[in-house]
């Protein structure tokens, strides 16, 4: 076995891939998702109904349960949506909605980091270019991945409650080359959209080769021109 991933919003368009990726890769996979990911060794189910505490104590217990006293190499934060919408109709519905499926999953992510990850273990989580600046047209969905991107400054900071050596990253895509992106945006130009292999293999080579690693605490832009993807952090 080459380690152990623990992928939340492991049934998703990039999840899923993840999940496949390191399967290929002979390490032990565990999926957190509303649905099971049938290729994983092992599912922990989120009660989409329960409140935000409860979320998190139901997944600790899962997965220590899942782990059997074996640490983790890392822990990937693929969940999350997107909403449209300014201020003026179901602002707070939106928000709402980007904040449980974003904010809520990171920060479970970050609590299963804390208590299961190994030293020198990898803890990345999804932020959105977009995010960086204002977001009219979307705000709820910029201001819940404005959040991811606080909460992975915070999780590097000395003091975070993370293990030792910990590299915690947030990876900030343009767009991703989905299927329901290309059903939705059909005439886009598909080159400027990111590889959901290309985001499994970054995430890989940070596991295995530290040298390849970012600064601690960055914030990477995905920026994909084409079909070739550059990463740019943020300051």
């Amino acid at each position: 076995m080459a380690g152990r991933v623990l992928i939340y919003g492991g049934k998703g368009a990039l999840g899923s891939v993840c999940v496949n990726f390191f399967k290929s890769k002979n390490f032990w996979v565990g999926c957190i998702d509303l649905v099971e990911n049938e290729f994983a060794d092992a599912n922990i189910l989120v009660n989409r109904d329960a409140d935000f505490v409860a979320q998190e104590t139901q997944v600790l217990n899962a997965v220590k349960e899942a782990l059997n006293d074996d640490k983790l190499d890392a822990v990937i934060c693929v969940a999350g949506g997107w909403a449209g919408g300014n201020a003026s109709k179901d602002l707070a519905k939106n928000t709402d909605m980007m904040i449980k499926q974003s904010v809520w999953s990171s920060t479970i992510s970050a609590s299963v980091a804390s208590h299961f990850l190994k030293e020198g273990g990898v803890l990345t989580l999804t932020g959105a270019k977009p995010a960086l600046t204002a977001t009219p047209g979307m705000i709820g969905y910029g201001l819940a991945k404005a959040a991811v991107h606080q909460l992975t400054k915070s999780l590097a900071a000395s003091g975070s409650g993370l293990p030792e050596n910990s590299l915690v990253v947030s990876i900030l895509p343009v767009t991703l080359d989905t299927p329901m992106n290309r059903k939705w945006m059909p005439k886009a130009d598909f080159t400027t959209w990111t590889s959901l292999e290309f985001v499994a293999d970054l995430f890989h080579s940070w596991i295995q080769t530290p040298s390849k690693r970012p600064t601690n605490g960055s914030l990477l832009q995905l920026v994909t021109k084409d079909s070739k993807t550059d990463l740019i952090a943020s300051e």
